[in-house]
C-alpha cells in the first residue's frame, strides 16, 4: 500500500439553499427570488406505461410519493427499461451529476494507474483516505486530486467513452443527449470530477453506466418497450463493451460503504440483499433547481437490478434523500416477489 498526496484547493459547496417558503416554490440559497422549481408535484402526469413492467412501475411510484423528480428502473442484464416515472424529466437533456460523477472518475484514475483501492491519498495535513472511503462519504477533495492529476483530455475520454454526452436509448424518440464540456470549465478540473461543473448528465446515460458496472462491463443500449409485446420480443443490443471488469471491483466496496455507513445510509443496509450506489447533493445554476442523485444497482441470484433516482426542488432535495427513495424502490420489490418472477435473464439467454 502506497501514500501520495492529491491535495489541491477545492471551491467550498454552494450554499444550502433556505427552508421552503409557504410558496409551493422554495427559496433559492441567494436570498434572492425563489427556486424555479417546487419540492413536490406529480411525477406522474404524462407518462406513457404501456410498455412498462407493472411491477417495476408501482414500485417506483409509491417510493417517490409526492416528491418532484424522475426514478429509471433498468435491468443490467439486458438493457431493458422497467419503468420511468416522469419521463418529461429523464428525457431532458440532463442536469449536473453533482457527486454522482465520482464513479465514472474513479474508474478512469483506476484505468489510467493514478490511483488504486489501497492507495492512501493525503487531502490535508495527516488526514488521509482510500479510494473505498472517498466513494462511501463522496469526499471532495480526493476526487478534485483525481481530476487534476488525470487533466481534461484523459478524463473526456473516459466520460465519452462511458456514455456521458450521448444518447443511452435506442430508438427512444423523446429522449435527449446530455453535455460534456469542450474545454475545462471556468471552474477548474477539481470541480469537474467533484461536483461534475460544465456536464449535464441524464437519468438514462447514468442508469446505463450503473448497468455496465452492473453486469460486469456491457454498456447496453436502454430499450423501453411500446408495448407488452414490445417488452416479450425484445433483443438486448450492446453498445460497446467497457474494459472495466478488473476495476469493478475496486471501486464496488465503495459504493456498497455509501449504503452501509457514508452518503446512502437511508437507502438501508442489508447484507444480504446489499446496494451499491453513489449519490449527488448540488445545485443546477442552468434551472436553477437543486439536486439530489442517486444511481445505484442490486444483485438478486441471476437478476440485476438499476435504479437512478432524481430529485429537483429546493431544500427537501439532497442525494441522500435520493437514496432513501431508491432504497423504497428495492423494498417495494422485494415485498412483490419481483426478483423470484422477472424473466428478464431469458432474454439475455435468448440473444446469446
Amino acid at each position: 500500500m502506497r501514500n501520495v498526496s492529491l491535495a489541491v484547493p477545492v471551491k467550498t459547496a454552494l450554499a444550502k439553499p433556505a427552508a421552503p417558503a409557504k410558496s409551493l416554490l422554495p427559496k433559492s440559497s441567494s436570498g434572492g427570488g425563489v427556486w424555479r422549481v417546487p419540492n413536490y408535484a406529480d411525477s406522474t402526469v404524462g407518462d406513457f406505461i404501456d410498455g412498462d413492467d407493472l411491477i417495476a412501475r408501482r414500485a417506483a411510484v409509491d417510493a417517490l410519493g409526492k416528491l418532484n423528480g424522475s426514478v429509471v428502473i433498468a435491468d443490467a442484464n439486458t438493457g431493458r427499461v422497467l419503468s420511468i416515472v416522469n419521463q418529461k424529466l429523464a428525457f431532458k437533456d440532463g442536469f449536473q451529476p453533482c457527486s454522482t460523477i465520482k464513479v465514472p472518475v474513479a474508474l478512469a484514475a483506476l484505468s489510467e494507474t493514478v490511483v488504486d483501492r489501497t492507495t492512501q491519498v493525503r487531502i490535508y495535513g495527516g488526514t488521509t483516505l482510500s479510494l473505498t472511503t472517498a466513494l462511501a462519504k463522496s469526499n471532495n477533495a480526493y476526487f478534485a486530486g483525481l481530476g487534476e492529476k488525470l487533466g481534461f483530455e484523459r478524463m473526456s475520454y473516459y466520460a465519452r467513452l462511458f456514455g456521458l454526452g450521448e444518447k443511452a436509448g435506442l430508438d427512444i424518440e423523446a429522449e435527449r443527449a446530455g453535455l460534456l464540456p469542450p474545454e475545462t470549465p471556468k471552474s477548474g478540473m477539481g470541480m469537474m470530477t467533484s461536483f461534475g461543473d460544465g456536464i449535464a448528465l441524464t437519468p438514462l446515460e447514468y442508469a446505463a453506466l450503473m448497468g455496465a458496472v452492473a453486469n460486469g462491463g456491457s454498456l447496453y443500449y436502454l430499450q423501453y418497450p411500446k408495448s407488452a409485446e414490445d417488452a416479450a420480443t425484445m433483443i438486448p443490443r450492446i453498445k460497446r463493451r467497457l474494459d472495466i471488469a478488473d476495476l469493478i471491483p475496486e471501486i464496488k466496496p465503495g459504493m456498497q460503504g455509501a449504503v452501509e455507513y457514508g452518503t446512502a445510509r437511508r437507502a438501508g443496509y442489508d447484507p444480504n440483499e446489499p446496494i451499491y450506489g453513489k449519490t449527488g447533493t448540488c445545485t443546477d445554476s442552468r434551472t436553477p433547481t437543486h439536486l439530489g442523485w442517486f444511481g445505484s444497482f442490486t444483485e438478486v441470484g441471476k437478476q440485476k437490478i438499476v435504479v437512478v433516482v432524481l430529485l429537483t426542488g429546493g431544500s427537501a432535495v439532497s442525494g441522500p434523500a435520493a437514496s432513501g427513495v431508491a432504497g423504497q424502490v428495492y423494498r417495494n420489490l422485494e415485498a412483490q416477489n419481483f426478483f423470484a418472477q422477472y424473466g428478464g435473464h431469458a432474454l439475455t439467454a435468448a440473444a446469446q
